[in-house]
């Protein structure tokens, strides 16, 4: 039987602790800079709840800055009466609902025209369409405003919810793109299977090609619901009735209220210094805005990072 000297296992061991030793100082840094990038991301959610919590007596207090003394939670009930949340609530469904189904489908039939039919002219639609979305919305903004002015469509709902049903509405070329990008990948033999046995178009699009891909519609999905809820431009010049504005649009209510003299405003707002209006009552008008789209990010992000990495948008 060999015998190992000590000279031989002395170094072998010293090798094997140092790479190691370096391994874990690499994962220690990679988990520093991690927790550093979260930290810049979620640096402003934190303050938003943390401000919203606050009294007017904290906001005033430099000493005060990220553990309230007293967690004042009628700054909540407080914007939602001067947001008139429900309504507003309301309004932000309709529109994000009825334009996110309108994109899914026109966008996701108009990404599998351009990456299946070969027909005169489609290279150059296809870089129409690449350029619609590099052009901002406020050049082109006063044509459609008098386009829908000239068609009765303004303060109503029309504006924001028909465009999205013809593939164009907000963002509506980069849903073309991505699924035009997905389609590409597909296998043509599924498709001519189908075809064999006597399905169409609109046959084999719904039997075939949606249920594959599934991915890209959890991707167009979450982008349609983020950005048409936070939406502000569009809205703010297409619905000048407040009874149809979106909640992106009813924090300027409070941001008007915040503005005024102490001696306008109602009795309600300024019982005692620490139900004074402030903007403790903002950020928590904010956070109620953006809690909602939250929590459906949080049903949907596992399947959202998967059809990320499916539709090619990590650029792999």
């Amino acid at each position: 039987m060999k015998q190992i000297s000590v000279k031989e296992t002395i170094p072998q061991l010293w090798h094997k602790t140092r790479h190691r030793g370096w391994r874990w100082f690499v994962t220690f840094l990679l988990y520093m800079l991690m927790c550093g990038l979260a930290f810049v991301f979620l640096y402003p959610f934190l303050y938003m709840l943390v401000t919203s919590l606050k009294t007017n007596s904290d906001l005033n207090n430099f000493v005060v800055q990220w553990i309230p003394r007293t967690l004042f939670f009628k700054n909540y009930s407080l914007a939602a009466e001067l947001m008139d949340y429900s309504t507003g609530l309301r309004n932000s469904l309709i529109i994000t609902v009825l334009a996110t189904i309108g994109q899914l489908i026109s966008c996701s039939m108009a990404g599998y025209a351009l990456a299946r039919y070969k027909v005169p002219g489609g290279k150059a639609m296809f870089f129409i369409i690449i350029l619609a979305l590099i052009i901002p919305t406020q050049t082109i903004i006063i044509p459609e405003y008098l386009l829908y002015a000239r068609m009765g469509w303004l303060n109503t709902y029309l504006p924001l919810i028909v465009p999205a049903f013809t593939g164009y509405g907000f963002k509506g070329a980069l849903y073309i793109f991505i699924f035009r990008q997905f389609y590409l990948g597909l296998p043509k033999e599924l498709e001519e299977a189908a075809r064999v046995d006597g399905c169409g178009f609109i046959r084999t699009f719904i039997r075939i090609v949606f249920p594959v891909a599934r991915s890209a519609y959890i991707v167009v999905l979450v982008l349609a619901m983020v950005w048409h809820w936070s939406n502000y431009y569009e809205p703010s010049l297409f619905l000048g009735n407040t009874e149809m504005q979106m909640l992106s649009m009813s924090l300027n209510n409070i941001k008007a209220t915040l503005n005024l003299p102490p001696e306008q405003l109602d009795f309600l707002y300024q019982i005692n210094d620490d139900n004074a209006l402030n903007n403790a009552t903002l950020m928590a008008g904010t956070l109620m805005v953006v809690i909602p789209i939250f929590i459906a990010f949080c049903f949907l992000q596992r399947q959202f990072i998967q059809g990320v990495e499916r539709t090619g948008l990590t650029g792999e």
